[in-house]
């Protein structure tokens, strides 16, 4: 079993005494600290996180990004509160689950930006870790500054986030896929990548190559199934 770590008390003063007028927003969540830093000034920050003695973040042990678009809406959301997990054979028309090849979704009064790079750091000399939010200010053009030079592990954590999400980092040594095709269409992370895709690869026995061709399936979105109270099984006293 998993022993979660207690949120040392000391991280978050050390935090801000470091970062000072860098530190946008702090917050304190199932013993873990989440910092924000603003994207004109994530470099930096990681530069002073990871060099300064008060925090000696020396690793990056992961980085990702997150796509808040239709946050807070739910295709999955049944009559009446969901206990066990399943889903029925049902199918209706909603959200991206839906979408074809040129299709959007409208992000309507968002209250947050859609796209949102996390990083999460570890300190072997504290032993304490922290997790680090950057919002990217640019919704058509996602970008944030590159830390690869800060933590040379996050040169494929960066180019993932980029594959999947489309999130560019400024001054990355090799800012390339890294999962998908060259030639893949959209960033398969993103809320409004159709679930079915755009086209079907298979391979071809006659031109002896692989061979892309328009995606057949039609797209669908199953529907939760409904558990409602049943008193049938209850005993005395209704239990």
């Amino acid at each position: 079993m998993t022993v979660q770590q207690k949120l040392n008390p000391t991280l978050q003063p050390a935090v801000e005494a470091v970062l000072g007028s860098l530190l946008v927003h702090a917050t304190q969540a199932l013993d873990e600290l989440t910092i924000e830093v603003l994207a004109e000034h994530w470099l930096a920050a990681a530069k002073l996180l990871a060099q300064s003695p008060s925090t000696a973040f020396d690793q990056c042990v992961d980085l990702c990004g997150v796509d808040y678009l239709e946050y807070g809406q739910s295709e999955w959301a049944g009559e009446e509160t969901v206990s066990f997990s399943g889903y029925s054979r049902g199918v209706e028309p909603a959200s991206s689950a839906r979408l074809k090849f040129g299709e959007s979704l409208d992000m309507g009064a968002a209250t947050r930006p859609r796209f949102v790079v996390v990083a999460h750091l570890l300190s072997y000399t504290h032993n304490w870790r922290l997790r680090v939010r950057i919002a990217c200010p640019d919704v058509n053009a996602p970008m944030v500054p590159s830390v690869a030079q800060v933590w040379p592990t996050v040169n494929w954590f960066e180019r993932e986030a980029f594959d999947l999400f489309g999130i560019l980092f400024d001054d990355h040594p090799d800012m390339r896929r890294i999962l998908t095709d060259y030639g893949f269409v959209g960033h398969p992370f993103r809320k409004d990548f159709p679930l079915i895709g755009h086209v079907e690869v298979r391979y071809d026995p006659e031109k002896n190559r692989v061979v892309y061709e328009p995606v057949s399936i039609e797209p669908r979105v199953l529907v939760p199934r409904v558990y409602r109270h049943d008193s049938r099984y209850l005993g005395k006293g209704g239990k």
